[in-house]
């Protein structure tokens, strides 16, 4: 009988943001791959951002996995992905510019959907249109995103694998760009895209990717069984989820924890753990309903604290991020689509110096009370927050790296998160610096 997983296999980890995104994966990804060999990326675009910070210096990466900082860790894109080479190779030679080596260590599934430019042009004009006829706009990076997923669910993409046969790519970019022309100029009343820039990028492109093209799942695999340790890193948030998210304000793939799995070719009993990461309290993005949003565009608030303190900020847009108080009823529920094994709190220095913290454990909905954060956003924009108070801290919490050294105040704020969420702290996060992170339970630990 062959013995399908040595005891030599490596342990993997999946970590997966547990709010509207931005809570700071890219920082922990970077300080896990410590301890990995492998980082995985497994859905979405370019529309992602992760910012790190090592040694003061700043570091924004929309594509490609953060661990692509740490020397000598392999890096990998995997099919649950959507592909712009444009940006690819933007990133890439941004990188390089800095010293850091990439296209050895970076390997790219065949079967990643390619963006191109109609995508992006479909983006752009639906949501114009949407603008002028006085709808609510979904908040869309505008990066083609949405509309390369259409066409990978549709069975008509174009995916990295095709760059390698020109004529085989010509024949499909046709027939794709006719439908896609024809949507753009008579509904969307928009301008055409050119066949012939289109393919001409494309096959400049094809040859320096195809050094990089890889059967990712099989690589992975093979990995795993000679005791590489293997990071997942999700992008967007849980609930931008296209599926359990606050649809349709959401983006256009999985981004719980389960997809790690379907978007790299690994089976879910190569899972171990599943960190889920949020912010001590709590941001979005764009539009959509947000229960616990605060007015933070007013100065002396506590939005603008958050706001300001916080540099909230979206790293791919630039758009300023809706504030608000920590949910734990909407933590509840991406605890239970990601089955989390353990938090990561990150931001908590934010906090220092507001003198009353609000935390919402559930809402009212239609007269009834609810612990957990309804489907869709009809309900969720009805939810009104029902808060517990508690008292705020005066000392500085930016650095610290033991709990003990935390004030006595949120050590009882995170263990009140911790009670009514149901879900462990693990790590705990002090600021941006990959250093600055509190330990209590090692993701990597068996």
């Amino acid at each position: 009988m062959i013995n399908q997983q040595s005891s030599a296999a490596g342990r993997n980890v999946v970590v997966v943001g547990t709010q509207w995104g931005d809570e700071g994966k890219g920082k922990l990804v970077d300080w896990l791959t410590e301890m990995s060999q492998g980082v995985v990326r497994f859905q979405g675009g370019h529309n992602a951002g992760h910012t790190l910070v090592i040694n003061g210096v700043k570091t924004a990466l929309n594509l490609i996995p953060s661990g692509i900082m740490r020397p000598g860790v392999k890096c990998y894109i995997g099919n649950g992905v959507v592909l712009s080479t444009e940006q690819l190779f933007k990133e890439i030679e941004r990188l390089e510019a800095i010293g850091v080596e990439v296209r050895s260590r970076l390997r790219i599934s065949e079967a990643c959907p390619l963006i191109l430019p109609f995508h992006a042009a479909l983006d752009i004009a639906r949501e114009s249109v949407r603008e002028n006829a006085g709808s609510e706009k979904i908040g869309t990076t505008g990066k083609g995103i949405g509309p390369a997923y259409e066409d990978k669910i549709a069975r008509r993409a174009l995916r990295v694998q095709d760059l390698k046969y020109p004529d085989r790519f010509a024949a499909k970019l046709r027939v794709l760009l006719e439908l896609h022309n024809h949507t753009l100029t008579t509904f969307l009343h928009a301008p055409a895209v050119d066949f012939d820039s289109v393919y001409a990028q494309a096959m400049k492109d094809a040859e320096r990717l195809k050094p990089m093209m890889a059967d990712v799942s099989r690589e992975l695999n093979d990995a795993h069984r000679e005791g590489a340790n293997l990071l997942f890193e999700g992008a967007q948030g849980t609930l931008l989820d296209v599926d359990h998210g606050t649809y349709p304000f959401v983006t256009s793939s999985n981004c719980v924890a389960g997809n790690a799995s379907a978007g790299s070719g690994v089976g879910p009993g190569m899972l171990h753990y599943i960190l889920g990461i949020t912010k001590a309290y709590c941001t979005r993005v764009g539009g959509g309903p947000f229960p616990t949003e605060l007015e933070w565009e007013k100065p002396g608030t506590v939005g603008y604290h958050l706001s300001t303190v916080g540099a909230e900020r979206g790293v791919v847009t630039g758009r300023f991020r809706r504030c608000g108080w920590f949910d734990a009823a909407l933590l509840k529920r991406s605890a239970q689509v990601n089955g989390l094994s353990g938090l990561c709190i990150t931001k908590l220095d934010v906090l220092d110096g507001i003198d009353e913290l609000k935390l919402c454990t559930g809402y009212e909905l239609d007269g009834h009370i609810t612990d957990i954060l309804p489907m869709g956003a009809e309900e969720i924009a009805r939810c009104q927050p029902i808060y517990e108070t508690m008292p705020g801290w005066s000392q500085t919490t930016v650095g610290v790296t033991k709990y003990d050294a935390l004030p006595p105040a949120a050590q009882h704020y995170l263990k009140r998160i911790e009670e009514v969420t149901g879900v462990p702290i693990h790590m705990i996060s002090t600021s941006p610096d990959r250093d600055h992170t509190i330990l209590l339970r090692n993701p990597y630990a068996a």
